[in-house]
């Protein structure tokens, strides 16, 4: 493996840090900023969006660009929005402040499997790119986790700050490791998106969207869920995010293993059908006898972690087998699609939390990956054809 593949990971964990601990700060966001919490929920929503849109659209601006320097000057405009963020005097300038930093992760990660692919040999291209995405899935096991910690010690503007400090740490690493020379191709928005014509594609990344909408329908909102429906002090939640985080670790390695050994369609079906379960059981264990109440939730998040996550490699599984040698353009859009899944997810846990109740949220989730899993019977198998002329 290249080593420089994990500074590459390295900016993909701050970003990834600062996407998943925000579910940890929305109650002291939202005590801080004076709005209700379905509210400062749309915070997520707001970066999701944002993130969605940029990703393609900065990345046909700047394709030309030494990617190195597009990387520094991404990752250090990370910082700075995270450093404004800390520093925001209401919900509209922190709205503001993570809108910016959504910005430049898309640019971030677009940019950076791009570059992984440029660093590797043809046969080992896939691995490079997992290599890059397992930054993410770092962050979900160590990174929020850390950021719940900090703000529990000093306050959410603390965890704002040390992800400040991940931006700029990952800018230096990047700068003094990765070469000048690498360079992208210019590919327009009309040649970018011209790869949804090929076969199964369209259906992939609507499977995509809709199972991500259900695991952060809930996760997005653990903090009231695991206060208010499980009865447990806020001090835990945590501990609750390092068990998911390392469920999700684990389920990103198993991801990948089970798609090369099990095939990649059956481990995405495993994936979406275990998911809806385990989302479901988030609104049958709040109604427990309260003395094996929290004992069974925090049982859950380890494997509910690794199911949520086994999807993810054995969708970019699926994905490269359909795109082929256009497989950098289709798993920008799979981001996308998986940023406006989690846009989607915000969306539905506010209006679950504002016309129904936090026992309502698993259930209501679960109905999302089942979406998915019927998404998955219509084109399962595609015939595969070359790339289609763009232009």
């Amino acid at each position: 493996m290249d080593v420089r593949l994990i500074w590459l990971a390295l900016g993909a964990f701050a970003i990834g840090a600062e996407g998943f601990v925000i579910s940890t700060l929305l109650p002291s966001i939202s005590a801080d900023t004076g709005v209700t919490l379905p509210q400062a929920g749309y915070l997520v929503l707001a970066y999701a969006v944002a993130y969605a849109i940029s990703a393609p659209v900065l990345a046909t601006l700047t394709g030309t660009i030494a990617r190195r320097n597009v990387l520094v000057a991404a990752a250090l405009v990370f910082a700075v929005g995270a450093v404004g963020a800390s520093l925001s005097s209401g919900y509209w300038p922190l709205l503001a402040a993570r809108v910016a930093m959504a910005a430049m992760a898309g640019l971030y990660a677009a940019t950076a499997q791009a570059t992984a692919v440029s660093l590797s040999e043809p046969a080992h291209r896939a691995r490079a790119i997992a290599v890059v995405v397992g930054g993410t899935s770092l962050a979900v096991a160590l990174g929020a986790p850390i950021g719940g910690l900090i703000a529990g010690l000093v306050g959410w503007r603390g965890t704002y700050l040390f992800i400040a400090v991940l931006g700029v740490l990952a800018a230096i690493a990047i700068l003094a490791m990765l070469p000048s020379s690498i360079r992208g191709e210019h590919r327009s928005l009309r040649e970018r998106f011209a790869v949804l014509s090929l076969p199964g594609v369209v259906p992939a990344l609507l499977t995509t969207f809709f199972y991500m909408v259900g695991p952060f329908a809930a996760f997005i909102y653990l903090a009231p869920l695991t206060t208010t429906g499980i009865g447990l002090e806020k001090a835990w939640l945590p501990a609750v995010m390092l068990a998911f985080g390392v469920g999700a670790a684990i389920g990103n390695t198993l991801g990948g293993q089970l798609a090369d050994r099990v095939g990649a369609d059956r481990t995405v079906i495993a994936s979406a059908v275990f998911n809806a379960l385990f989302l479901g059981l988030l609104s049958i264990v709040p109604h427990l006898d309260a003395s094996v109440r929290a004992p069974v939730y925090l049982a859950l998040m380890v494997p509910w972690g690794i199911v949520a996550w086994t999807f993810l490699p054995a969708q970019v599984s699926r994905l490269v087998s359909l795109a082929g040698g256009a497989a950098p353009l289709v798993l920008s859009l799979n981001g996308s699609a998986l940023y406006l899944g989690t846009a989607g997810g915000a969306l539905l846990g506010g209006q679950v939390l504002t016309h129904g109740s936090v026992y309502d949220l698993g259930w209501v989730a679960a109905i999302s990956p089942l979406i998915a899993l019927a998404l998955l019977t219509v084109r399962l198998k595609p015939r595969l054809t070359p790339m289609p002329r763009l232009g």
